[in-house]
């Protein structure tokens, strides 16, 4: 698109050369005041500044951003128009842009969706050059008063403050086109067109429209090809050199989310604790199939997280001799971060694993008496038997 735009741009500086060659060539205009309406179809394409909406959630707090976006859409207008003369004309119409939106998944995890929807109306001056009986260029400048609404959803961490901004604002536009006339009042458009918007949240952007289209003109003439005057030439004169006048390929603005619109929450360090239960038989040290799994599905959600270290921590009840749990402890936590490291692909080195036998219990003094019958009492206990697996990530 941008090429295509920068080509358009190169094309009307050659035409401005064209032009004052007509206008130093004696040029017969033949006027035809009419009036006329038309409609165009066409994609419309804005470019979503991922680059600012990335920086703005890691700034937030945020330690991982992914970005889809959905930058094109069907755009359309309908106009009516005065054409003056040959070379002028004034137009005004309703346009739709369509709607441009983006998905950015975070960790912590949850998503920001935002979505903008862009119509409205306009009033334009338009230029046009006939280079032959049928065929014409023609370039526009004018304003447009546009809609912008708004939508931004938030899942998981991300907390939209302001869902549904919107404003009206008046704004310029500009664009180039062809024009091929099929009789006296049906004609064919090609252009390309740039709207600048605000957005409804405090920035403003650039959408693109490139369509085709049909023009009805009422009572009109299909305009007459320049008619050149011979010049004598009784002698030779060399021409004066003219240097071709380029116009710079115009800049395509971002049509920016601020990071203002969300209030996200820090991330923390995460913590998961596996039931001792689940993970190993009576005093064993050994993963169980059962908890091979559980830790896959761990393994899995910590893939792509970008974090400082995992701490492993293994802890027993308080039955039994606090040196032998102390070993047990150890060699379950030795386990888990073994299985993490060979299976789930963590790096040894951000790693590390530990026993605190039951110095740390969860269950609360004199939940669980010693009066009670052993089976009954290991069952009450069963809450202290655990791993605990926490993860602290980078800020």
């Amino acid at each position: 698109m941008n090429t295509a735009i920068a080509n358009a741009a190169r094309f009307s500086g050659r035409l401005s050369l064209v032009a004052a060659a007509i206008l130093g060539a004696n040029l017969a205009q033949a006027d035809y005041p009419s009036w006329y309406v038309g409609a165009n179809a066409g994609q419309s394409m804005a470019n979503i500044d991922d680059p600012r909406i990335v920086k703005g959630l890691l700034g937030s707090g945020f330690t991982s951003v992914i970005i889809s976006d959905s930058n094109r859409d069907t755009g359309y207008k309908v106009f009516g128009g005065y054409q003056f003369n040959n070379n002028f004309a004034i137009e005004g119409g309703y346009f739709d842009l369509g709607q441009f939106g983006f998905t950015a998944t975070t960790v912590p995890v949850g998503t920001l969706n935002g979505n903008i929807k862009l119509r409205g109306v306009n009033v334009d001056l338009v230029g046009s050059l006939p280079l032959t009986q049928n065929f014409s260029v023609f370039g526009r400048v004018g304003a447009n008063y546009a809609q912008a609404r708004d939508t931004f959803t938030g899942t998981g961490a991300v907390v939209v403050l302001n869902p549904n901004p919107g404003t009206y604002d008046t704004q310029p536009k500009l664009g180039l086109g062809l024009q091929y006339a099929v009789s006296e009042s049906v004609a064919v458009r090609a252009e390309v067109e740039r709207y600048r918007v605000n957005d409804a949240i405090g920035n403003r952007g650039d959408v693109d429209l490139v369509s085709v289209g049909l023009v009805y003109r009422f009572g009109g003439r299909t305009p007459q090809p320049a008619v050149y005057s011979p010049a004598p030439a009784p002698y030779f004169v060399a021409p004066a050199v003219v240097p071709p006048v380029v116009a710079p390929p115009p800049v395509i603005a971002p049509l920016p989310v601020p990071p203002a619109a969300v209030m996200v929450a820090p991330p923390m360090p995460q913590k998961v604790s596996f039931s001792a239960d689940s993970l190993f038989d009576f005093d064993s040290a050994t993963v169980l199939p059962g908890g091979r799994q559980q830790l896959d599905r761990f393994a899995s959600e910590l893939s792509g997280v970008r974090y400082d270290v995992v701490n492993v921590t293994g802890h027993t009840d308080r039955l039994g001799a606090a040196a032998y749990n102390l070993k047990l402890s150890t060699r379950r936590a030795e386990a888990v971060r073994t299985y993490l490291v060979t299976s789930g692909g963590v790096p040894a080195d951000k790693i590390s694993a530990k026993g605190v036998n039951g110095s740390d219990p969860i269950t609360q003094a004199g939940a669980c008496p010693a009066k009670l019958a052993k089976p009954a009492l290991i069952r009450c206990l069963q809450p202290d038997r655990r791993v605990e697996i926490q993860v602290t990530g980078s800020r």
